[in-house]
């Protein structure tokens, strides 16, 4: 997540890289918004999605007031 990001998406979203591509995804409906990564990738993606949206959403709400969010456990 990125401070102050509603401007271009205007939805909640996370952006993800990997080996050099980007993708933005809506939290918490997992909607591509931009981008892509490999499927397989991809999938992990959406699955964390899923197990963190209330997290990413609460996340969400301080970035875009340009407060720090907290940290969310990463895929593994």
């Amino acid at each position: 997540m990125y401070f102050l990001d509603d401007k271009k998406h205007h939805l909640p979203h996370i952006h993800a890289k990997y080996q050099g591509q980007e993708v933005v995804v809506s939290i918490p409906e997992g909607e591509i918004l931009d981008g892509s990564l490999p499927i397989a990738k991809m999938k992990l993606l959406l699955a964390w999605i899923e197990l963190h949206k209330d997290e990413l959403m609460a996340d969400w709400e301080l970035a875009v007031s340009g407060q720090q969010p907290y940290k969310i456990e990463p895929l593994r």
